[in-house]
């Protein structure tokens, strides 16, 4: 059992660690709110759209995606043209009036950001049906949901994480400067990352 979490815990964290655009949101959220509290929308989001997508991974949706290749090429297509917008507008995002608090997002447009960053971006669904689905493969019955929830309570302690040190960033960058550096050095990763997903498809 042990190694069972061992397992989805270091597998998970692999896969959620590498700077993206949902990781992005989340921490320019944490950094823009004045209040922690006011970034748990798009932090309850993401983590309630990773659960959904692995337990979808885990109970069998990966076998069938990966059996069809015109699903998979519509997938990557579709999410490449979403990863091309979000690092445009990444890349845009200027502090109004050198402060952070120009691109706090009410509740409602964190939640449907954070939603369409999970749930379209191509790299996360291959990530998690690709990889958490058929590494799950190997379990079986309660075996297999122990590795699920392991992989699950990683990405929910990621996701607070990161939006908490959102936050701290936010203190210490005032002037909003850095800020500014650190959303053009993450819209060149998330269009790193679409010609990476193009790449796969020639």
């Amino acid at each position: 059992m042990e190694a069972i979490i061992i397992h989805g815990v270091l597998l998970a964290f692999g896969l959620i660690l590498p700077l993206g655009v949902q990781n992005v949101f989340i921490f320019q959220q944490g950094a823009y709110h004045k209040d922690f509290i006011r970034a748990l929308p798009a932090v309850l989001t993401a983590a309630i759209c990773d659960l959904v997508l692995i337990t979808l991974a885990i109970g069998g949706v990966s076998v069938i995606v990966l059996a069809n290749p015109v699903f998979k090429t519509v997938l990557i297509t579709v999410g490449c043209l979403f990863l091309i917008y979000m690092g445009w507008v990444t890349w845009n995002t200027k502090n109004q009036q050198g402060t952070m608090e120009g691109e706090a997002f009410t509740g409602r447009k964190q939640i449907i950001f954070a939603a369409s960053v999970s749930l379209l971006n191509p790299h996360a669904i291959l990530d998690t049906i690709g990889v958490i689905g058929t590494s799950s493969l190997q379990y079986s019955g309660m075996d297999r949901w122990v590795f699920a929830a392991a992989c699950v309570a990683v990405s929910w302690i990621w996701f607070f994480g990161l939006a908490a040190a959102g936050r701290f960033f936010g203190k210490i960058d005032q002037t909003g400067k850095l800020m500014s550096l650190v959303n053009k050095c993450s819209a060149i990763i998330i269009w790193g990352v679409a010609v990476l997903l193009i790449k796969s498809l020639l």
